[in-house]
C-alpha cells in the first residue's frame, strides 16, 4: 500500500513544551484514519507537520514522497484546520468559484454544495451564514480540487447533530470515491462513525494504533468509586485496576478513605473485591470518560517504557455516577 504520509520518529517542541515526542506513523492510499485525543494531546500539530505549515525539530516527514514544505507536494492535498476565515462579504458560490479557479479540474459547484446540503445558501453571503454553515463550507472547500489526501483537524467543530450527520456522509462518499482521509477528533462517537483505523495520541505520543475494534477493546474502562478502611495496596493488588486515586475530601473515620479506581473488567474487579473479604461501602461504577480511558493508555505507555506516568488530562468531573449493576 502507498504511503502518502510517512512520519519518522519525529519530535516538535514549542518552548519547553513537547507537543510530538518521537512520532511515527504511516498512512496508505484508501485509508480513513482517526486521530483520536484530548485536547492538547498533539493532533493538531501533527497535521501542522505533515502540511508543511511547520517543520519538526528532528525526523523526518514525508508527503507523497516529498518534502511537504514544497508547494508540489501539496498539489493533490485538500485541508481543513480548526478555523478557516471566509470573506464575509463574497457569496457562498463566489468563495466555491474563486477557490476552484486554483485547479485544473475542480468539483463542479453544484456538485460540491450538494454532497454538503449547501446548495441552498450559493446566492448567501458567508458572512450571513450560521457557525454550522460556515463549518460545512470550509470542509467542502477542502475538496475544491478533488485532492487524494484530505485533512480535517476537528471538522465538526460548531455543527448541530443533523449538521455533523450530513457532512459524515459526505466525507464517506468522497472515501468510497477512492480518496485518503485524515481527521482528527476528542469524540470517540465521530472516529467510531467515520475511521476503520484509530491512533490514539496523548501527551505528544502515538498510544495505540490499531483497527477500531481493537482500540475500543482497549479503551473500554470503567470507573469504580468505594470507601475502604484499608491502604491503596489492598486494592490495586485486585484484578483489573489500571489506575486509582484517593478523594481526602470524602474520607470518613468509619467508612475508611474514599477510593477511585479505573478498572478493566468491573465484574471481574467486584467479584473479587468481594472475594478479597476486605470491607467496603458506598459501592459506584459507571463507564470511564474518554479522557480517562485515555488516561490507561498513558499509564500503560509509560509503564511498558519503564518510566512514570505524567498526567496528560485534566482531572474527571466527579458527576455522573451510576450504581453497579449498570450494564458494561
Amino acid at each position: 500500500m502507498e504511503a502518502l504520509i510517512s512520519v519518522r520518529s519525529v519530535t516538535r517542541s514549542f518552548g519547553d513544551v513537547v507537543a510530538l515526542d518521537d512520532v511515527s506513523l504511516e498512512v496508505g492510499a484508501g485509508e480513513m484514519v482517526g486521530l483520536l485525543g484530548p485536547n492538547g494531546a498533539g493532533k493538531t500539530t501533527l497535521l501542522s507537520l505533515v502540511n508543511g505549515q511547520r517543520k519538526p525539530d528532528s525526523g523526518v516527514v514525508r508527503l507523497f514522497g516529498a518534502d511537504p514544505r514544497k508547494p508540489a507536494a501539496r498539489a493533490m492535498l485538500g485541508t481543513t484546520p480548526q478555523e478557516t476565515g471566509l470573506p464575509p462579504t463574497l457569496k457562498v458560490g463566489e468563495v466555491v468559484d474563486f477557490v476552484a479557479g486554483h485547479y485544473g479540474d475542480p468539483m463542479p459547484r453544484a456538485e460540491l454544495l450538494e454532497r454538503f446540503d449547501l446548495a441552498g445558501l450559493a446566492g448567501r453571503q458567508t458572512g450571513g451564514l450560521s457557525g454550522g454553515q460556515k463549518r460545512r463550507l470550509a470542509v467542502a472547500l477542502s475538496l475544491v480540487g478533488r485532492p487524494r489526501l484530505v485533512l480535517l483537524d476537528e471538522p465538526t467543530t460548531g455543527l448541530d447533530v443533523e449538521g455533523r450527520r450530513a457532512l459524515w456522509q459526505a466525507l464517506r462518499d468522497y472515501h468510497a470515491d477512492g480518496a485518503t482521509i485524515v481527521l482528527t477528533s476528542h469524540y470517540l462517537e465521530e472516529v467510531e462513525a467515520l475511521a476503520r483505523r484509530v491512533v490514539v495520541i496523548g501527551g505528544g505520543r502515538v498510544l495505540a494504533d490499531d483497527a477500531l475494534p481493537a482500540v475500543l477493546d482497549r479503551v473500554s474502562v470503567r470507573r469504580v468509586a468505594l470507601a475502604a478502611p484499608v491502604p491503596e495496596s489492598e486494592l490495586v493488588r485486585l484484578p483489573g485496576v489500571a489506575d486509582i486515586s484517593t478523594d481526602q475530601a470524602e474520607s470518613t473515620a468509619g467508612a475508611g478513605r474514599r477510593y477511585s479506581l479505573l478498572v478493566s473488567d468491573s465484574d471481574d474487579f467486584v467479584r473479587a473485591l468481594v472475594a478479597s473479604n476486605v470491607p467496603f461501602s458506598g459501592l459506584e461504577v459507571r463507564g470511564a470518560s474518554l479522557e480517562e480511558a485515555f488516561l490507561t493508555l498513558t499509564h500503560q505507555h509509560a509503564a511498558d517504557r519503564g518510566a512514570a506516568p505524567e498526567p496528560a488530562f485534566a482531572a474527571p468531573s466527579a458527576g455522573g455516577t451510576a450504581s453497579h449493576g449498570e450494564g458494561k
